[in-house]
C-alpha cells in the first residue's frame, strides 16, 4: 500500500512483508512523519487490505527519519480556517485509530525517537509498544493552546488518570522508561536492540493459535468498555468457542504428551 503527497516520487507509507509481520513504516520524515489527511487516509487502507490478509499475524508500525511521528501536520491544519475541513480531519484520525483495535492481528509500535500530540496517540492506540531508550513522548498541543483532546482518548486508557491529565495541560515530555513505568509503552531496550526486541515479540505472538489471538483481542476490547457481569458474560462465551476451535484441542493435547502444537488457525 503506497500514497503520494508532496513528494509525488515518493510513497509516504511503505509496507514490507515478511514471515507473517506486515510492517508499515510512516515515510515523511522532513515533516517528522506527521499525520497528514493523506497519511491517515494511506494507513486506513493499508490497515483495512491487511485485516483482510490471513497470512499477515502481526503488524509493526514504524517511522521513517529522526521521528516516529510529531503529531497533526500543522501546516496543513493552518492551511484552512474552516470548522468542516478541522471536522473531518480529527474524524479520519478517529477512524484510523479505532481501527487498530479493530483488526484480527497485534498491532506493535516500533518507537525508536520522539512521539508527539497524535503520534503519541498512535503509540496509545496500538495494542503493543517497544521503545528505543532514545524514544521519548508528549502530548504537546497545549503548548501551541490546542489540548490534545484526541490523543487523550488513547492516553488515558493506557496511563494514570492524573499521569495523563498533567501530560495534557504541561505539554511535558517523558522518556522511554516512565513511558514504561506508566504503562504507554511494554518494553525498552537500547537503541541497537530495539528491531530484535520487536522480532522477538512478533515471533512469541506467531507462535500461538491465530484463531485464539483473534477471538481475544476482539474480546479484549469489548469487554474493557463494560461493567464488570457483562465483561464476565463476553469472557465466558468466548472461551467456550474457543475451546470448540480445533487449535485449542490441538494445544491441550500436545500439553499433555509434552510436544510442540501445530496450530493450523481452526
Amino acid at each position: 500500500m503506497t500514497a503520494h503527497e508532496e513528494r509525488p516520487n515518493e510513497p509516504i507509507l511503505l509496507r514490507r512483508d515478511e514471515g507473517g509481520i506486515a510492517t508499515l513504516t510512516l515515510n515523511r520524515p522532513q515533516q517528522f512523519n506527521s499525520l497528514s489527511m493523506a497519511m491517515l487516509e494511506a494507513l486506513i487502507g493499508a490497515i483495512d487490505d491487511i485485516a483482510r490478509d490471513e497470512s499477515v499475524r502481526a503488524v509493526v508500525i514504524a517511522g521513517e527519519g529522526k521521528a516516529f511521528c510529531a503529531g497533526h501536520d500543522l501546516k496543513e491544519m493552518r492551511s484552512s480556517h474552516a470548522l468542516a475541513f478541522h471536522q473531518q480531519l480529527f474524524r479520519l484520525c478517529g477512524r484510523f485509530m479505532m481501527k487498530l483495535t479493530e483488526i484480527p492481528q497485534p498491532v506493535i509500535a516500533r518507537v525508536h525517537s520522539i512521539a508527539t500530540a497524535a503520534g503519541c496517540q498512535l503509540v496509545s492506540m496500538c495494542d503493543l509498544a517497544v521503545a528505543s531508550e532514545n524514544a521519548r513522548f508528549a502530548v504537546s498541543g497545549i503548548n501551541v493552546g490546542l489540548f490534545c483532546a484526541t490523543p487523550s482518548v488513547g492516553l488515558s486508557r493506557n496511563v494514570g488518570r492524573k499521569e495523563a491529565f498533567e501530560m495534557l495541560v504541561t505539554g511535558d515530555f517523558i522518556d522511554a522508561r516512565e513511558a514504561q513505568r506508566r504503562g504507554l509503552v511494554n518494553r525498552v531496550v537500547p537503541p541497537d536492540e530495539l528491531d530484535a526486541e520487536v522480532e522477538r515479540l512478533c515471533a512469541s505472538i506467531l507462535a500461538k493459535s491465530p484463531l485464539a489471538i483473534r477471538m481475544g483481542k476482539q474480546m479484549f476490547y469489548k469487554q474493557l468498555e463494560m461493567g464488570l457481569d457483562a465483561a464476565y458474560q463476553l469472557a465466558s462465551e468466548t472461551m467456550a468457542c474457543n475451546m470448540m476451535c480445533e487449535d485449542a484441542g490441538e494445544g491441550i493435547d500436545a500439553f499433555v504428551a509434552k510436544r510442540k502444537p501445530e496450530f493450523r488457525g481452526r
